[in-house]
């Protein structure tokens, strides 16, 4: 399944657990084979389409799971989600979200996370994410994050302290970056660490796109509830797409390298989506990367109506290549002097497959930790970012230290931040 027909989709579909995915062993919420499982509280934070499906996805995961609160700003979401939820016949008996455990505004985070839950899942506008997480883990709670981390490096900082503290604590950390789960993935990734195409010379991330959605602005709107509304476009809040959706090949490709490129260098712009609706994202970035070991990684992302569209990842070795694709047989390998190799094994839904694994390390005691690679491909982006935005080269240790702190200082439903569109040479680095 392509990414971009999963991501439309997978608020509705529904699948059995994978069989055998949770182990019954002693713990703090366990059970015996056929006993009735202890309740693992949970709690949506956001309830836009990715939290909707991610939630769907937690409650099929474990027999024990429960949905008990939900937290977003907008409560015209939040019951939307709530009702869709209820709508999925295979977890329509395990929702118990009464109307004073549905919390809505920009302090609705604290209050589900007050209201005692097990597990969280942030499915919020990733600038949320690294004050989230800090929060959740603190308060003793087991993590589902979505993609990306954060939106800079700030964020990076704060989220990686606090997965160190989770793992500290025996509490879980899955991160959304659910490419990671796919089976023919793993096996290409298993290969190419064993040499199949020798060092990995060159590689290539690609994300080529439509538009996406818009949403009207309201009479009664403020300029906080458009942009919120519309976080996507305004760049303190997706992080732009290159980090907001481009993140999926860029941590396969690290992945598959075994490394994170030590600077980069890009260009990128608005081209196409140049109304003042489309807030201050880009609509292309295309930036080359480069590995300690001298290894390039080239970045080209683009959403533009009428182009060609196409998601992948390719790897050029010293004795072949390989490719990464969601196609049907689009896991490949072409090493030379030998016959092309093509995954023809299983193929699991990885949306599933991620909360399959999170609630069963909540069953075993066995805590799931993604912070070092969650935390570092979402840097490779925002370095990425950084480059196309001020055209200049961005090492690793830049991004990672910035201090470029992207957001308003409070949130109210009021004023929002100025929508100030970067110029590659005139933007400055922070």
């Amino acid at each position: 399944m392509k990414l971009e027909r999963a991501c439309a989709r997978r608020a509705f579909i529904s699948q059995s657990t994978v069989a055998g995915a949770v182990a019954w062993t002693a713990g703090n919420l366990t059970g015996s084979p056929g006993q009735k499982a202890d309740v693992i509280k949970v709690g949506l934070v956001g309830c836009g389409g990715r939290g909707t499906g991610a939630c769907s996805q937690a409650l099929q995961a474990d027999p024990g799971a429960r949905l008990v609160a939900m937290a977003d700003v907008f409560s015209d979401r939040l019951e939307g989600s709530l009702e869709r939820i209820k709508a999925i016949p295979t977890v329509a008996g395990k929702i118990d979200v009464p109307p004073a455990k549905r919390f809505v505004g920009f302090d609705a985070f604290d209050e589900l996370i007050d209201s005692g839950v097990d597990v969280v899942l942030l499915a919020t506008p990733p600038h949320f994410r690294p004050a989230h997480l800090k929060k959740a883990v603190d308060a003793g709670v087991h993590v589902f994050a979505e993609k990306p981390a954060a939106v800079d490096g700030p964020g990076v900082r704060s989220v990686l302290a606090s997965c160190k503290k989770a793992k500290k604590k025996s509490l879980s950390v899955v991160s959304g970056l659910c490419l990671r789960h796919s089976l023919g993935f793993q096996e290409l990734v298993k290969r190419l660490r064993a040499g199949v195409i020798g060092d990995l010379l060159t590689l290539q991330a690609n994300d080529y796109r439509g538009p996406i959605w818009y949403k009207e602005r309201q009479p009664d709107w403020t300029d906080m509830h458009y942009q919120m509304r519309n976080w996507y476009y305004h760049t303190w809040l997706s992080g732009d797409f290159n980090v907001e959706q481009h993140v999926h090949f860029l941590d396969i490709c690290s992945w598959a390298k075994g490394a994170y490129p030590v600077k980069a260098i890009g260009m990128g712009g608005r081209q196409v989506r140049t109304d003042k609706k489309f807030g201050n994202v880009f609509d292309h970035h295309s930036v080359v990367y480069e590995y300690e070991d001298g290894a390039k990684l080239i970045s080209n992302t683009r959403q533009m109506k009428g182009c060609k569209t196409g998601m992948n990842a390719e790897v050029q070795g010293s004795a072949g290549k390989a490719r990464f694709s969601e196609k049907r047989n689009g896991v490949t390998i072409d090493a030379q002097g030998k016959d092309r190799w093509v995954y023809r094994g299983e193929n699991n839904y990885v949306y599933q497959t991620e909360h399959d694994k999170l609630f069963a390390s909540i069953r075993t005691g066995k805590a799931i930790n993604d912070g070092e690679h969650m935390a570092k491909s979402t840097l490779l982006a925002i370095m990425g970012r950084m480059a196309t935005y001020t055209g200049q080269e961005i090492t690793w240790e830049m991004a990672l230290h910035s201090k470029e702190t992207l957001g308003p200082e409070k949130y109210e439903w009021g004023p929002a931040p100025d929508v100030q569109i970067a110029m590659p040479g005139l933007t400055k680095f922070v």
